[in-house]
């Protein structure tokens, strides 16, 4: 199991991803003998989990069931143990678009956090890229490196525990993009402008504030970066369900027959009909969510 190359069979020691429903997943640790508790029972990964192919439908102790997953980055993003505020896959969709990121690149981030972006990087730019992330909270640094390994893409990240805006990134001239989301990103900016490579490259920087952008986009223009722009991603969920809509009842047609050809006594009136149709339509949700962040991209010109 890796996040990076798919399996095909659950091996004792991988983190596969349990699917309860459209609201809960979890990810769990595979180990022989183990169990894993759920509200629809036990799950026991000897005889349950292991040897099993990914995607099968396991029969709980108590009669349910759920659906055993290859971990992906977007199953980890939602499944993930939060121990920063994360960047979810609409943002990170986004991000990785417009770092014009692929196999091979090189990106330098800060901070981690978390590690829910790193992940889906890691992910774009396998097998030959690398991703060097800091983190300036020694404990999340550590367990995030321990995360990776973990998951079987430490070959292809280099953490590090450093305060990005006083130390930079550890690297120059090599990164093709850089990623910041941290409190004061227009501190760091220098530093990444020392870490990316000589032939320009592609920064981002994540804030919910727009005092923070504002600061961002002055510094990032004395540093002579270009095509700047900020926007921010909004997304609404469509709901598709079946609805069942009366059938309208306007009455004999007129047209059909002129008065003076009725040589009969019309019959009265019939009863109101209540004949429906059942048609599949879209609702949005009473609640949608708003304003995540701002995406702040620019460009760093050849030199």
């Amino acid at each position: 199991m890796s996040f990076v190359e798919y399996s095909d069979l659950i091996q004792d020691g991988d983190v596969a991803i349990v699917y309860l429903n459209h609201n809960s997943a979890v990810p769990v640790k595979v180990k022989h003998g183990a169990q894993t508790q759920t509200r629809y029972g036990v799950i026991r990964h000897s005889t349950d989990l292991i040897g099993q192919r990914y995607g099968s439908k396991v029969t709980c102790s108590k009669g349910g069931w759920v659906y055993v997953l290859h971990p992906t980055p977007e199953l980890w993003t939602v499944s993930l143990p939060h121990r920063t505020q994360i960047l979810y896959t609409t943002d990170i969709a986004t991000i990785t678009m417009m770092l014009e990121l692929k196999p091979g690149s090189v990106v330098c981030e800060s901070g981690t956090g978390s590690g829910s972006l790193s992940h889906a990087i890691l992910r774009t730019i396998a097998p030959t890229g690398h991703l060097h992330t800091v983190e300036f909270h020694q404990q999340r640094a550590e367990k995030v490196a321990e995360e990776f390994k973990e998951h079987r893409v430490d070959h292809l990240v280099t953490v590090r525990n450093q305060d990005v805006c006083k130390d930079g990134f550890g690297v120059e001239g090599v990164a093709d993009a850089v990623f910041l989301d941290i409190p004061s990103p227009w501190e760091a900016v220098e530093h990444a402008k020392a870490a990316m490579k000589r032939h320009g490259g592609r920064l981002c920087s994540f804030s919910p504030c727009i005092e923070q952008v504002q600061r961002t986009c002055e510094v990032l223009a004395d540093q002579g970066f270009e095509e700047i722009s900020t926007l921010e991603v909004l997304l609404r969920v469509h709901d598709v369900r079946t609805v069942s809509l009366p059938l309208p009842d306007f009455g004999p047609d007129p047209s059909t027959r002129a008065e003076s050809d009725i040589t009969e006594e019309l019959p009265p009136p019939a009863a109101p009909s209540h004949a429906s149709v059942a048609v599949k339509t879209t609702t949005t949700p009473r609640e949608i969510p708003g304003h995540t962040g701002y995406l702040t991209f620019a460009t760093k010109p050849r030199t």
